[in-house]
């Protein structure tokens, strides 16, 4: 009892911090719906099982720690050389003059914060459902109270191909910012889009973003956090895949005191293929937290998690990756690999790997490794003439390949591979 009282005061103090936001009816509703539910299930607590691993405090205190704004220098903005429709936010606040006109052949943007939104809106079947949906078998209080806070956001319809990707780039510039960020995305039959996210957003970040695949469409998603280090972040994406459908994610992490991404999958629909991917590089204070939950629940379908982590000085990775197969998820095919590259004797990767499998035709298989630069390897290289600092980032990037390999285009992919280049030359000097 008295440890339930302690999570429902720390329910009770967040939310008197937080001014939840007037919105369309449709909006409103939902939000209300997971005020409720964040009342009876309380803010995550360290003893809760899926964050003995990462200490929520920060992400959870009434007032967001500060974060020192990065400055960039002469560095080029991630994404900056793709052709794409840019929506800018800068402390969790639509920024018109930075952004694009948000319109596209194809596709239907809106904004969560716009006042004069219509009370009949397709997001309104959308939003907080998927977030709802994903409450179980695993509560996430901290995506409920972005269902009931959050201030603004996109939603995005795609009715046929997007022509270019459509760039989400959150900007920081208060050291005490506590930004809030809902998305929705629906993609309808035979649709497809790629979204792109970058930035560091805010001092402390809470971002939700529902997507809604429908028969054979795709929807493709690469995120690149990094840049401001003190930031503080926790993101989820709720994802619901229809028959024959397609989803792919990749994420870099470059620097963050601490960041927990949770990504939660729905493979509703027969032969439907979702791949969830991360690469994360972290030097020192830096804590990094992937959580990933995918249910095959359909005959046929395809799912892979690849994660790689590369830490030294102290710092720390976390991976919780589960599968479940329902009875009739028949020719399932789930692959899941975790794995830490240790630089030093310091940093720590910390792995809970799951398989709950209730089908018998199927095919999965899961790993998890840690360990240090192969000797043999870095040998080889040196006895070629290459130098140590040199050998050893090429072998960071070799172990690194099989995640940013996930990204279907290649132009996007070799971005991400640049920037990582970049990542590892600054350590080194």
């Amino acid at each position: 009892m008295a440890l339930a009282k302690v999570k429902m005061d720390a329910t009770e103090a967040r939310l008197a911090s937080v001014a939840l936001p007037q919105s369309p009816a449709w909006a409103q509703k939902a939000r209300e719906d997971a005020l409720g539910r964040l009342r009876a299930a309380g803010l995550p607590g360290r003893r809760d099982e899926y964050w003995k691993f990462t200490n929520p405090t920060d992400l959870i205190s009434p007032e967001a720690p500060e974060a020192a704004v990065f400055n960039a220098g002469d560095e080029s903005p991630v994404f900056g050389d793709i052709d794409r429709l840019r929506i800018v936010f800068v402390d969790g606040v639509f920024d018109p003059d930075a952004s694009d006109d948000l319109e596209m052949a194809g596709v239907e943007i809106d904004r969560l914060g716009d006042p004069a939104a219509p009370d009949l809106h397709w997001a309104r079947d959308l939003y907080g459902v998927l977030e709802a949906r994903g409450q179980t078998p695993v509560a996430r209080p901290l995506a409920t109270l972005n269902t009931a806070a959050a201030a603004d956001g996109v939603l995005i319809r795609v009715t046929g191909k997007a022509p270019r990707p459509i760039s989400l780039s959150y900007l920081h510039s208060d050291p005490a910012s506590d930004a809030t960020l809902h998305h929705v995305v629906r993609v309808e039959a035979g649709g497809e889009l790629t979204i792109l996210e970058n930035g560091p957003a805010a001092a402390r970040f809470n971002k939700c973003m529902e997507i809604d695949i429908a028969d054979g469409a795709a929807f493709h998603h690469v995120r690149a956090q990094g840049r401001d280090h003190e930031r503080r972040a926790v993101t989820h994406m709720f994802v619901r895949l229809g028959t024959e459908s397609t989803y792919k994610s990749f994420t870099l992490t470059a620097n963050g005191v601490m960041t927990r991404n949770e990504q939660v999958v729905e493979l509703t629909g027969d032969n439907a293929i979702a791949h969830v991917a991360g690469a994360a590089l972290g030097d020192g204070d830096f804590h990094h937290d992937d959580t990933v939950f995918v249910t095959h629940d359909a005959i046929n379908c395809e799912s892979r998690q690849v994660f790689k982590k590369v830490l030294r000085n102290g710092a720390t990775g976390v991976f919780q990756g589960k599968i479940l197969v329902k009875p009739d998820a028949q020719k399932t095919d789930g692959y899941q690999i975790s794995q830490a590259l240790l630089l030093d004797g310091d940093s720590q990767f910390l792995a809970k790997p799951e398989l709950e499998i209730y089908a018998d035709d199927v095919a999965c298989s899961h790993g998890s490794t840690s360990g240090a630069i192969d000797e043999t390897a870095l040998f080889y290289l040196r006895s070629r003439g290459v130098p140590t600092k040199d050998a050893q980032d090429l072998l960071v990037l070799a172990f690194l390949t099989e995640a940013i390999e996930e990204i279907e285009d290649e132009a996007i992919g070799d971005d991400i591979r640049s920037r990582l280049e970049g990542w590892l030359a600054r350590r080194r000097s």
